[in-house]
């Protein structure tokens, strides 16, 4: 059984795969076309997020029983087409979960104490205490949009705060003593901080926009960890003008590539993503919420484990 490797990862999962008796070949830095010649004469595929896992790379793969992913999200998979051709899919969202709810509660903290502008101001000698005077989170509400696996991390570092938490999803039954599961319409009217934690899909695509954000009954702070695309920023930068969003603590955005591994399909700085860059209510960071040095090794066991429970000992009831 032979797995090919298009992505970097911790040590342990080629190791640990090499001790279930599979055969490595690491390919980092080929094309996507010296891939594709290739792809034929592996029964395994992990990756991370350098390439698309299309159709055509699909159907390559004619020995393809299974694909890793290192990550959260399968969006860059053909999830259906691969599921048709009989092809396993294993994800990590529990790798990297509390590495996120860690870093969603730090940008929301230092995002509402004014942490990042204080800062650079004392660097260049400016001392304002007025200016930079913070709100505390004690009493307010915080919603969190999509309660997975990341959702339920980041209710959990809440619960030390004297907060009301409560969560939306498509799915109904999935709040817990953590968040209290509640309708669209309700955290709207609530929600003085919201936190997105969904995954990218066709419906979460451009889903915080204009008409979403005019919603919100009150003014609120807004958190993104999930997925750039999910977010219109014209929609809110204007929001953010208006008052309507307080602030904004963005580890994602919609410019971002494919891959994650860059920002722009080309050298162009949209006007809206200028005005994020100038805005002294913005804290940015390069998709790293999950991006630890516990997730990366916790990510791996994750793959490495459900490959075991479930390919590996199928295989070994044939």
């Amino acid at each position: 059984m032979k797995v090919l490797h298009l992505d970097t990862n911790h040590p342990l999962l080629i190791e640990s795969l090499e001790k279930m008796g599979f055969t490595n070949t690491e390919a980092y830095t080929q094309s996507r076309e010296e891939v594709l010649k290739i792809l034929h004469e592996y029964d395994g595929l992990v990756i991370r997020s350098r390439f698309p896992i299309d159709k055509t790379f699909l159907d390559a793969a004619t020995r393809l029983k299974f694909i890793g992913r290192v990550g959260a999200g399968l969006e860059n998979i053909d999830v259906a087409y691969a599921r048709k051709k009989g092809v396993a899919l294993y994800n990590a969202p529990e790798g990297n979960r509390n590495a996120v709810g860690e870093h969603a509660l730090g940008m929301l903290l230092a995002l509402m104490n004014k942490m990042v502008k204080a800062d650079r101001e004392v660097r260049e000698g400016i001392w304002l205490r007025e200016e930079n005077r913070g709100e505390e989170l004690k009493g307010k509400t915080v919603g969190i949009v999509g309660y997975g696996n990341m959702g339920k991390a980041f209710a959990r570092k809440l619960s030390g705060f004297d907060v009301d938490v409560i969560c939306y999803d498509i799915v109904g039954g999935v709040g817990d003593d953590y968040a209290r599961q509640v309708g669209i319409l309700e955290l709207q009217r609530n929600a003085d901080v919201v936190s997105l934690h969904t995954p990218q899909t066709p419906e979460t695509v451009g889903m915080v926009n204009r008409e979403y954000i005019e919603a919100f009954q009150k003014p609120f702070w807004f958190i993104n960890t999930a997925r750039g695309k999910s977010v219109v920023t014209e929609d809110l930068v204007a929001a953010m003008k208006s008052g309507k969003v307080k602030g904004a603590a963005l580890d994602v955005l919609e410019y971002e590539k494919s891959s994650f591994e860059n920002m722009f399909d080309d050298h162009e700085l949209p006007e809206a993503f200028d005005w994020l860059l100038k805005s002294d209510r913005v804290i940015l960071s390069p998709h790293v919420a999950g991006w630890t040095v516990e997730s990366k090794e916790k990510l791996a066991r994750t793959i490495v484990d459900k490959i075991q429970a479930d390919f590996v000992m199928k295989e070994s009831k044939q």
